[in-house]
């Protein structure tokens, strides 16, 4: 769904000078109660609002306007987004990728010095990065690995685990990770596994098959075994769902997992390890597609499951982003996320730019999720690495030849927001007028963050209402901008 994007971006000309076909609209969402105006305050520099733009043919990438922007008593009309702090909804744990194998490999193939601006620009927390805040990982092979494997491939059943050893997690993903913990040791890590070991499965392969009953406690345990490896390695995963795309038997690696069995394995066996073995790791249902809400839904109304679960994980690849609205009201109490969405190379930039803001950055965020993951981080000039069978069209958020780094579509939707929303920001009320879908949150230093996509046909004036106040401003057809103040 979306195509390289060429801008060889050094953040020395972007992020440096500041501090950017479903209905994304919340069903729940109040109507704003504006409160009563109050004078402008006087801008602490040239302009009260910075703002950050991408436009769909590329003039603009990430790039901070220097036009001034301050809010002004209301005079003439125009569409108006109304933001409301009073109205506030759920807290965001970040924004990011997946590092994938591939990603981790190409990424530690870098010269020392490239991989260290590269990772600082991705993950550095003192202004100078595009903000990454939250990191995917694979339990195990993706398919976007050079090869498929799991941590204990015996030969033959092991059901005591001791051939178990994370040892292919440390000839690249490992090392990555420590180097961006090093930068950001806030960073969460999310774990999503693609299979369990063959001797485990019923048909003794990586590629679908399920989880034999009889393995369920071994595997609850190669959970256990897996986060105090991590743990030991200096690296904490703050979640772990229990299967990617459990309903899902055709990729390499791949499992199928039923509601049903999802839902027994974590009351009888994965929550109890976890509880008994003292981890506080989140445990994450489902991890699949919107079109099969009551995939966790089964298990949220488990008492016995439910207790051990933090909230559901989805994937937009079929379905409404709204479902996670649904899922949500069934059970306000429980969180939802979304994990995973891919671009398709080469893809069309323009198009994969208002898609995915429209749907993922704005959609799944104004439908409750606390996090929005991209996938994939990095991939190679020819979509890879993968495992045969595996995704050969995915394309990372960079292309990586050897030092040389190109900056894609999901480079830019990410940075949009995750530079400027970070974790511990609350989503606040804003209305949706006309063709420009928006988001805005409120960050823990108070700030206010405006991401506004104008999915219409021409360019759109439109006005930022603040306590009353107008800060009147345009984005071309297909753009994107981020406003702060």
């Amino acid at each position: 769904m979306k195509l390289p994007s060429a801008f060889p971006l050094s953040l020395a000309c972007a992020v440096l000078l500041g501090v950017a076909s479903c209905s994304s609209q919340d069903d729940s969402s109040p109507t704003p109660t504006p409160a009563p105006p109050v004078p402008p305050t006087q801008p602490a520099g040239p302009s009260q609002v910075a703002q950050w733009l991408t436009t769909p043919d590329k003039s603009a990438l990430f790039y901070q306007r220097t036009v001034p922007l301050n809010f002004k008593a209301p005079s003439a009309q125009h569409p108006t987004i109304i933001v409301d702090t009073t109205q506030t909804y759920q807290s965001i744990d970040g924004f990011g990728y997946t590092l994938t194998g591939s990603s981790a490999m190409l990424i530690k193939q870098m010269s020392a010095s490239a991989r260290a601006a590269l990772l600082k620009e991705l993950f550095a927390t003192d202004g100078t990065s595009i903000g990454t805040s939250y990191l995917r990982v694979s339990i195990g092979a993706s398919d976007l690995d050079i090869n498929v494997f799991t941590y204990d491939d015996a030969s033959q059943p092991d059901p005591a685990l001791a051939q178990f050893s994370i040892a292919p997690d440390k000839v690249n993903l490992i090392p990555v990770l420590k180097e961006i913990l090093a930068l950001n040791p806030s960073l969460k890590i999310l774990g999503s596994p693609w299979t369990a070991p063959r001797w485990m499965k019923t048909n003794n392969s990586y590629i679908g098959g399920s989880l034999k009953p009889e393995y369920y406690a071994a595997y609850a345990q190669y959970f256990v075994k897996y986060l105090q490896a991590m743990q030991a390695e200096g690296i904490r995963l703050d979640a772990i769902t229990l299967q990617n795309e459990p309903l899902h038997d055709g990729n390499n690696p791949s499992m199928l997992m039923s509601a049903q069995e999802q839902a027994s394995f974590i009351r009888d066996h994965v929550g109890p390890a976890l509880r008994a073995a003292g981890l506080a790791t989140k445990l994450i249902t489902y991890d699949h597609n919107l079109d099969k809400p009551e995939y966790p839904l089964t298990i949220l109304r488990d008492p016995g499951a439910s207790q051990y679960v933090d909230g559901s994980a989805f994937h937009l690849y079929a379905g409404d982003i709204t479902a996670m609205t649904t899922v949500h009201n069934a059970f306000p109490s429980k969180n939802v996320y979304f994990t995973e969405q891919w671009v398709g190379g080469p893809g069309n930039f323009g198009g994969d730019l208002k898609w995915h803001v429209q749907n993922l950055m704005i959609g799944a965020t104004r439908n409750w999720s606390r996090n929005v993951l991209e996938w994939n981080l990095a991939a190679d000039p020819n979509y890879g690495p993968y495992t045969a069978g595996g995704c050969s069209t995915c394309l990372g958020a960079l292309t990586i030849s050897g030092d040389n780094v190109t900056r894609n579509t999901a480079y830019y939707t990410v940075a949009h927001a995750a530079k400027f929303v970070r974790p511990g920001s609350v989503r606040i009320s804003t209305n949706e007028p006309g063709t420009l879908p928006n988001v805005a949150f409120k960050t823990p230093a108070g700030k206010k963050v405006l991401l506004v996509l104008n999915a219409g046909n021409a360019t759109q004036t439109f006005a930022i209402q603040y306590r009353g106040n107008v800060a009147t401003t345009s984005l071309d057809q297909g753009a994107v901008g981020t406003y702060v103040w």
